[in-house]
């Protein structure tokens, strides 16, 4: 069973328990920022998206079921005032419990059923190179994202490429991503830049990072970089689990490869997978 149907089915199994980011991944056996990459990259939604989105479809058909107590339901799906609930309940369908439960149908309604993941294509990965890195200094730009949006990270490229020729003290002429842990809503930071031996003292217009030093798996992307995230699913659902190490909540590294062609796309990139020294966070 992969990560994310793992998650699934103990989200699926506890829908009228307390249900966090946190109690989710411990459940199994992983980091928050394992499960949320993980999650994310095979549903394009976050992990709480998921558990809200089922709730509040659960709560939508008792309504419609014509449910007298409409606090009652709103404590079942995991808010804690009928105020927060009939907030979030026409955020999600744009109309108001009162209606759907005067209606006595869900028709029209955006339900969320249970996901059942469809295989993606087998990415066959090479064992990953484990290495320890000494602290990064990064130059470049950040822009928030999240897993529906990763489509425009290719153009925040060619932003920060426009203005890279300028960057001083850079260590090589090989630029790097920098991909945040997620949060709830499945929102993260996504950084391009280039590693530096030193900062600008007086530069402040690109952002400048410092990465601690740690432990990484580094796994080669061969292929297209359009099909990167099918690299990144058989990494977090099949080959970190194999070396029974998990991600640590740290920036991942995207390095691309000295014979990639930004105007094709082609000649592979390693991602640096950072790893905690033992359990989960």
């Amino acid at each position: 069973m992969s990560l994310s149907d793992k998650a699934l089915w103990i989200i699926e199994r506890n829908t009228t328990h307390a249900l966090t980011l946190d109690g989710i991944a411990a459940a199994c056996g992983v980091s928050r920022s394992q499960l949320a990459h993980a999650f994310g990259a095979a549903t394009g939604m976050s992990v709480m998206q998921y558990v809200r989105a089922r709730r509040l479809s659960a709560a939508a058909q008792a309504l419609a079921a014509g449910a007298p107590d409409i606090l009652s339901i709103a404590l079942a799906a995991g808010y804690g005032s009928h105020e927060a609930f009939t907030r979030a309940f026409r955020d999600r369908f744009q109309q108001t419990p009162e209606s759907v439960r005067e209606r006595r149908t869900v028709d029209g309604l955006a339900l969320l059923a249970p996901l059942e993941l469809r295989p993606h294509i087998t990415v066959q990965l090479e064992p990953p190179r484990l290495v320890d890195h000494p602290t990064l200094r990064i130059v470049g730009v950040a822009e928030r994202c999240s897993f529906d949006t990763v489509i425009e990270i290719p153009a925040q490229w060619r932003r920060f490429m426009a203005r890279y020729r300028a960057i001083p003290y850079k260590r090589d002429d090989i630029p790097v991503g920098l991909s945040y842990s997620p949060d709830e809503d499945g929102q993260f930071q996504y950084v391009c830049g280039v590693e530096v031996y030193r900062f600008e003292e007086h530069s402040r217009e690109l952002l400048q990072l410092e990465i601690q030093p740690r432990q990484y798996a580094v796994f080669e992307h061969r292929g297209h970089v359009s099909t990167i995230y099918e690299t990144y699913r058989g990494i977090w659902n099949e080959a970190l689990p194999a070396i029974g190490r998990t991600a640590a909540d740290a920036p991942i590294i995207e390095r691309h490869n000295p014979a990639f062609d930004p105007r094709t796309g082609e000649g592979g990139l390693t991602l640096w997978i950072p790893l905690n020294d033992g359990g989960t966070t």
